[in-house]
Formats: structure tokens, sequence, C-alpha cells
């Protein structure tokens, strides 16, 4: 698949590098934990957002603890020695490395956390490789909010027009739609049909090449 847009925005999670199991494994501890039922349905409703904000859906069944409290005990069950670490989507550090000496603009748009971002893209070659980051900490309103993606594009200094996303889930790709990207869904963690607002859905990144890159 072709693409020509002169920058790429890419979600994190899910999106470069494989990360879903590690969540599901933690937000299913701190349910099951705390004496609460989880299922699917419910681990979905938590993909591509930020922590908090999901987290705040579901405070009122945690009696006497808040989301922030939550969030940490749930971030501290991403490092359990029962969770496989994660690893590169395929074709994310080729495309990366490809797009990076070819001049195309690179930012990551993520609901994560700058410190888990950082370490996770140490998987496809490094923070350096992109000019912008973008991360919850950045943002007032997570994805689906556009907030993140209209950052990322004003720290770029390119038009939305101009750009294209990567994404792997519902709310990602509708922050992308509103904030005015054209955006490839993965469907690394969601079913195409949940991907359906994406422009187009790909598998994962392996053949994504660019016509024209840097040049403008």
């Amino acid at each position: 698949m072709h693409l020509h847009e002169r920058a790429a925005l890419f979600d994190l999670d899910g999106t470069l590098v494989a990360t879903e199991h590690r969540s599901r494994a933690a937000w299913t501890r701190l349910f099951t934990t705390h004496g609460l039922p989880v299922d699917d349905a419910l681990l979905a409703s938590f993909v591509g957002r930020r922590g908090q904000e999901s987290l705040a859906d579901h405070v009122h069944r945690f009696p006497g603890h808040t989301v922030d409290e939550l969030f940490t005990e749930a971030v501290g069950y991403l490092n359990g020695p029962d969770i496989p670490p994660p690893y590169p989507v395929p074709g994310a550090a080729e495309l990366i490395a490809g797009l990076h000496a070819d001049g195309v603009l690179l930012a990551v748009v993520t609901s994560g956390l700058r410190e888990h971002a950082t370490d996770l893209l140490d998987h496809v070659g490094g923070a350096g490789l992109f000019k912008v980051l973008v991360t919850a900490e950045d943002v007032t309103a997570g994805k689906p909010d556009p907030q993140g993606f209209l950052a990322g594009c004003a720290a770029l200094g390119v038009d939305p027009a101009e750009a294209v996303a990567f994404e792997d889930a519902p709310a990602g790709i509708a922050a992308a739609k509103a904030a005015g990207l054209r955006c490839v869904g993965l469907t690394t963690t969601h079913d195409a049909g949940a991907l359906a607002a994406a422009d187009l859905t790909l598998p994962d990144l392996t053949g994504v090449t660019w016509t024209g890159a840097g040049a403008r």
C-alpha cells in the first residue's frame, strides 16, 4: 500500500508495539483483585483511551478508592512476572526507520504516559526517530477527543490534511478523523468491523510504502 502524506502520526500501544495482552492482564487483575467481574466488553472499552478516563467510568464500583489510586495499582500489574513482554508490531520498526530516513515528519500520539511511551519506543528504534511525542500528560481530554492529533500536527507544523494517522482502536480512529487526518486502521487489536470508520484497514505495518517521501 502506497501513501504520500507529508507526516505520519502513530498511536503506540497495539499500533507500533503489541501491548494489548499486558493491558488486558493488568485491567483484569485490578477488577478481580477487588472482587469485580470483568469480561471482553469491559476490557474493550479501555482500549485506545487514557486509563484514568476509562477508570472514571467505573470508579463508583470501587468504594473508598480514587481513580488515581486504581490507576497506580493497575500500572503496577503491568510488570508482573507472569505477563509476557511487549514486542514490535510486524513491519513497525522497518517502516519507522524508512520514513525517518526519507524525511517524513513523524509523531506519536498515545493515551499512555510519557515514561511508558519512551520505554516502548525502544522496540521500534527509539523515541529519537520521532519529532513529536504527545502523551496523556499533554492533553486535557484523551481519545476519542481530537486534541492529541491536533497538537501533534501543530507541533509538526503541518495541516491535518497533509497527515495520516495509524490506529488500532475505534477511539483513536474517531480522534484522528475528528482532527481531519486520513486514518489507517490496524486489525492488531480489533477486527475490521470495529474499525469501519478508518479510511482503510490493514493487518499490520508490513508492505506500507511512501510515494515522494519527504519531498513536500
